[in-house]
């Protein structure tokens, strides 16, 4: 049976990262976790992870992007690099949900019990995160959206194990710190954590149409402007 060759893009935070997966299991990394890195590092960490694996851009059989929710910039960056080697290379283009990449990432390294939920959290600004509930199973407990967190937001699962984590996830440890069922793991996005999920869609089919594509921004793109 094909193992299918994917390049695995993830722009949406501050990582910038690259992985190559072959039947679901990935082979090559190349990251770095730097702040407005992606615009000049992300072709270049293609290039080098290409070198490393052994690898041709023909052997590729899709490309599979991190598609937010996320920062506005590392998105456009990430999504449009992927988009432009499908045309190049004339292969199909996946999409994976940021937030669900996060909680299977999460699965990879961390033993959780099954009653535990996931809750991956991507920085907006000041309180609020780009968020979503998940069962360890990846089934969806509560949708991704911007929530602005308080003392009081996860008092429903009260009964429940909470893992906060994510580069949003930081700043709440304090509000927390009393919530016995709260706990927080540290964590940093990576292309490594598409490799399954990525996988399981293109054998499903599940590709992008490339010409309309955009990524999941879930709020529009705010400019300050001076009055």
């Amino acid at each position: 049976m094909h193992k299918h060759l994917i390049l695995l893009i993830e722009t949406a935070t501050s990582s910038c990262s690259v992985a190559l997966s072959e039947g679901g299991k990935v082979i090559a990394v190349k990251e770095a976790n730097e702040r407005n890195i992606h615009a000049s590092y992300l072709t270049v960490f293609i290039e080098e992870l290409m070198k490393i694996s052994g690898k041709k851009y023909s052997d590729l059989d899709a490309i599979a992007v991190s598609k937010g929710p996320g920062s506005y910039t590392g998105l456009r960056i990430g999504v449009s690099t992927a988009k432009g080697l499908c045309y190049a290379l004339d292969i199909p283009l996946l999409s994976v949900n940021t937030l669900e990449s996060m909680a299977a990432g999460l699965l990879l390294t961390q033993s959780v019990s099954s009653s535990t939920y996931l809750v991956p959290m991507i920085d907006a600004r000041r309180m609020e995160v780009y968020t979503a509930i998940y069962r360890t199973d990846l089934s969806i407990l509560e949708n991704v959206n911007a929530k602005i967190v308080d003392r009081t937001s996860f008092d429903e699962f009260h009964d429940n194990d909470l893992i906060l984590f994510g580069d949003g996830s930081e700043k709440f440890q304090e509000l927390f710190s009393a919530q016995p069922n709260i706990r927080f793991i540290n964590f940093e996005n990576s292309a490594a954590h598409l490799a399954s999920l990525a996988n399981e869609k293109m054998i499903k089919g599940e590709i992008e149409n490339l010409a309309y594509f955009e990524p999941f921004y879930l709020k529009e793109f705010v400019t300050t402007s001076r009055p």
